[in-house]
């Protein structure tokens, strides 16, 4: 939903009482006290010229951080990366033209996951508007299809409005980004501020709750089930119903698996924890809601089930993406779903569902809780969770060290003669585990490193995974880290990324340096872009289509020389290419008290396992 705030509304106005109006105050100033009055203490705001009067304002502030990122689209990803980290909105700002179109990804990022965001935009002023001046773009009209809502402010009298409203819509429902278009001109009016605590927003009703009959029906499914799965996802995280979850499945006895965007929903090292499923994700996840499938041996052999997966699918804020369904007709083909969701529009929208229930999924989750409370459920699945113990044992997430890793041309020079010495990916993050206690909150890049950074890090707490999920944006994974950690200053704050993913906000280093935020980067770097290396191994006969990172005059270089670009930023850096070295380096790296990289050097011959193909089902499963 979008609209202009040019639409005046007398009613909300009228209800202001004397004693809310403030001083007289400029726009800029307006916006800013607006800002603090929803207790904002950080914003990502890159200046220009029609923004230089909100920076202007922003310099007398008491309350807010200005953190000043290298790029406008790091600053949307910090932003994020706050947002995610403590679970309120983000705010981000740019100036008019491309300061605000290099917003755009971290706005479709935000869209797509569910994140609450702020963006604040300068823009030219309103006599210029639609007349091509310099540095104009129809902002408002560029994110219509990726913002829960947008503004575009005509009238300074509406600004504390715009304020209020804004926030409001992109915390609660289902989260989301929301743009503030701001024209030079109104920030430079100035005019007594009318404050009000009040929202009049119609037709935007307050969060569903589920009715007990349909509550109860739930129950009696489960009562009947015989071989039940909760499938969750980033929407329990967001709908802080972590706690309840767990309350659930312990009661009920049903094994958990998450959506990528779920990790951390429910504790991974809890005997019911499928952990998470999909194309990267774990086997026995998979099987559990689909069913097994002999191992394939021949392209052509005939599939044959060797066990039913789910009969009941308890899936609960989560959006049957195509990367955890697959072929969404064969997904739990023979189960019955329940799908309990805030937003009404994701209902049968993927794919078809028996029991659609539109609820906040903290109230249906409670009322569950009570309902159990009252009447325990007569467990059946004794069977069932001895199924999946079996299933955990067969197909475990594993990893062994290939004998081709030294077809790496810079693998082979730096390890001639010590083969054993190879780092292998899925290894960094089991050290980097056990250094940490499992305490870490880590974000990631896009690729192959965020993948393993899901599988081989185990994760016990909401809000420890940030990574781009829906979009898949190159680029996140550091800054993310730079808003994580000025959340959670008392986290360790790790960024595990790829070479290629590094490369695309490396800027970002400068606002850690100069910030003096401690965000630690690990890059897993094997010259290449690994994922779609593994797409080309599997699909294209290995025919590499421009996905070396790398030097071909000097392929046995590695290239860019990240300790030296770090050492321009004068941040630490430091990198390592044998296994004996890479534990110390870790706890080198953690020990720092600002921000640090460590580059270590890994083969690109190494595939990330399992994976179901696109598009196809869990009979096509590599494992």
């Amino acid at each position: 939903m979008s609209k202009t705030a040019n639409k005046k509304k007398p009613a909300a106005k009228s209800a202001a009482k004397p004693s809310s109006l403030g001083r007289p105050m400029l726009g800029s100033e307006i916006l800013v006290a607006a800002l603090e009055r929803e207790g904002v203490d950080t914003i990502f705001a890159y200046p220009g010229g029609a923004s230089m009067e909100l920076h202007q304002a922003l310099t007398r502030s008491k309350q807010i951080r200005t953190i000043l990122p290298r790029h406008e689209q790091g600053g949307a990803f910090a932003a994020e990366g706050y947002a995610r980290a403590i679970g309120k909105a983000g705010v981000c700002m740019g100036t008019s033209g491309p300061g605000a179109t290099n917003l755009i990804s971290g706005i479709a990022d935000a869209y797509m996951d569910s994140i609450p965001l702020i963006v604040i935009t300068g823009q030219v002023p309103q006599a210029m508007i639609g007349k091509g001046a310099f540095q104009e773009t129809d902002f408002f009209g560029m994110t219509l299809p990726v913002v829960k809502h947008s503004y575009l402010v005509t009238d300074i009298a509406d600004i504390p409005r715009i304020v209020k409203e804004a926030f409001h819509i992109a915390q609660t429902g289902r989260p989301g980004p929301v743009v503030i278009d701001f024209p030079k001109n109104i920030q430079q009016q100035r005019a007594q501020p009318v404050w009000s605590d009040k929202i009049d927003l119609p037709g935007y009703p307050p969060a569903p709750e589920a009715d007990d009959v349909a509550l109860n029906e739930v129950i009696g499914l489960i009562e009947k089930s015989e071989r039940p799965v909760l499938y969750v996802g980033g929407g329990i995280i967001s709908g802080e119903a972590s706690a309840e979850l767990l309350a659930f499945a312990e009661a009920a006895q049903i094994p958990v698996t998450t959506t990528i965007m779920g990790i951390g929903a429910f504790p991974e090292q809890h005997p019911l924890s499928l952990r998470w499923l999909g194309m990267h994700g774990c086997a026995y996840a998979n099987w559990a809601v689909s069913g097994e499938f002999k191992q394939r041996t021949n392209p052509n052999d005939p599939m044959e089930k060797v066990a039913d997966g789910a009969d009941l699918l308890l899936a609960f804020g989560v959006r049957f993406d195509d990367r955890v369904t697959g072929k969404v007709e064969k997904f739990c083909e023979h189960g019955t779903i329940v799908h309990i969701d805030i937003d009404q529009s994701e209902h049968n929208k993927n794919k078809l569902v028996q029991l659609p229930i539109h609820s906040d999924v903290r109230h249906a989750l409670r009322r569950l809780n009570a309902m159990i409370r009252r009447r325990p459920i007569q467990k059946k699945n004794s069977a069932w969770l001895q199924q999946i113990a079996r299933w955990k044992t067969k197909g475990p997430l594993r990893y062994t060290a290939k004998e081709d890793v030294l077809s790496s041309l810079h693998m082979r020079d730096l390890l001639a003669g010590r083969e054993q010495e190879a780092i292998m990916p899925q290894h960094v993050l089991e050290v980097l585990y056990e250094l940490t206690a499992g305490e870490a909150i880590i974000t990631t890049g896009v690729g192959q490193h965020q993948m393993w950074a899901g599988q081989w890090y185990q994760y016990k707490f909401p809000r420890q995974f940030l990574t781009s999920a829906g979009l898949g944006a190159m680029g996140y994974g550091y800054p993310a880290a730079l808003g994580a950690k000025v959340a959670r200053p008392d986290r360790q704050v790790v960024d595990i990324d790829g070479d290629g993913s590094f490369l695309m906000n490396v800027q970002e280093l400068a606002t850690a340096r100069i910030e003096k935020i401690a965000a630690k980067a690990i890059i897993l770097n094997n010259q290449h872009l690994g994922m779609v290396v593994q797409w080309e191994d599997s699909f294209y006969g290995g025919n590499r289509g421009h996905t070396y990172l790398g030097d071909p005059e000097n392929m046995r270089a590695i290239y860019p020389d990240y300790v030296t670009i770090c050492k321009g930023f004068g941040v630490p850096c430091e990198r390592v290419f044998a296994k004996s070295e890479l534990r110390a380096a870790i706890q080198r790296m953690l020990d720092s008290d600002q921000a640090y990289v460590l580059d270590v050097i890994t083969p690109y011959t190494e595939h990330v396992l399992p994976f179901i193909p696109a598009g196809r089902t869990v009979a096509d499963m590599i494992y």
